[in-house]
């Protein structure tokens, strides 16, 4: 039965992951495909490849999600792998729910909120401290970093630019923006790739196949694959809401609003290993380089509802993962 359970776990963590590649894809390549810097296939292409590549750049963020989120201390084999089984659930049904009304929302947090809740509904504890901590807090602040940063730049480059020929500038950025692409698409992977490591080591971790601080190099390889796979098959709905439906981006936003936060997700995985969402730090950014414009430029009403999004994504997929844990309980004696 553990086996079984075990083997479930993993084809539906690498199943997340995938759905993962395909929801987020529009974070790495939206603003690219939007000013038509890169065509939508060979940005596609691109993704994939370095979303690969992140989620070999390191293991931080997947060590954060297995130790401390829920506390499987007291746990049976059996309840850590229902728990990990249904916390997928949760996060996989609200991706596909975002996903089909192409609302940017954060696979991170929908993985985050499917562990609490799940873990709750077994009775098991969670790490509160470390959700604030490495939840909680970088879900208000990096936002608010992107929004800022990116509009303080965008302005500062305006200035730098104002006495350039517009054509040749916008063909420069558009250049520019094949790196910045490939950055925010490192980033991707590096961030969310190894979360869905952290989840799969949880499972192996219950059976004693693997411990909670080494990620093997299969598990590696298996997320990087799925959620460049997931990249690859595209997320046409969430790319025009990004691209388009928030504001008309030009090459030069499009440049500040990668960079921006590529570098954001950077920090957060390599300095304070917390598992930011990179749809949040697109999104906000956007905002910030659009808002130079004017702040009607901004497209408030679907910045709204992608705001409201983001608020239910954790408690909506804890409601899905506890309600799986619950009708699962007899497999949790």
């Amino acid at each position: 039965m553990e086996v079984a359970l075990v083997i479930l776990v993993v084809a539906l963590a690498l199943g997340f992951d995938y759905t993962n590649g395909f929801h987020d894809a529009a974070n790495a390549i939206a603003t690219s495909v939007s000013t038509r810097a890169l065509t939508p296939r060979v940005a596609l292409m691109m993704a994939a490849v370095m979303n690969f590549a992140g989620a070999l750049l390191g293991t931080e963020v997947a060590e954060t999600i297995a130790k401390s989120i829920v506390d499987l201390g007291d746990a049976t084999p059996h309840q850590q792998l229902v728990v990990v089984l249904c916390a997928l659930v949760g996060a996989i049904t609200w991706n596909l729910i975002t996903w089909w009304f192409g609302l940017p929302s954060s696979s991170t947090h929908a993985l985050i909120g499917g562990l609490v809740g799940a873990g709750l509904a077994a009775g098991l504890g969670v790490y509160g401290s470390s959700i604030v901590d490495k939840v909680v807090l970088p879900m208000i602040f990096s936002p608010l970093i992107g929004f800022t940063l990116a509009f303080a730049l965008m302005v500062g480059l305006l200035w730098l630019i104002k006495s350039a020929s517009p054509a040749p500038t916008m063909r420069r950025f558009r250049l520019a923006q094949t790196v910045s692409a490939a950055a925010m698409a490192l980033g991707h992977g590096l961030q969310d790739a190894q979360k869905t490591m952290g989840v799969i080591v949880m499972a192996l971790a219950a059976v004693g196949w693997a411990t909670p601080g080494e990620i093997p190099l299969w598990v590696k390889l298996a997320a990087a694959a799925a959620i460049s796979a997931g990249t690859y098959s595209g997320g046409w709905r969430i790319m025009r809401t990004l691209g388009r439906k928030i504001i008309e981006l030009d090459p030069a936003r499009g440049f500040v609003a990668e960079s921006v936060s590529a570098t954001v997700l950077y920090v957060n995985a390599f300095v304070l290993h917390a598992p930011v969402s990179t749809t949040h730090t697109i999104t906000s950014a956007i905002m910030g380089v659009g808002a130079t414009k004017r702040l009607s430029a901004v497209r408030w009403g679907v910045a709204k509802n992608i705001a409201i999004a983001w608020i239910l994504t954790i408690p909506a997929a804890a409601l899905v993962a506890a309600v799986f844990t619950w009708i699962l309980h007899p497999l949790l004696s």
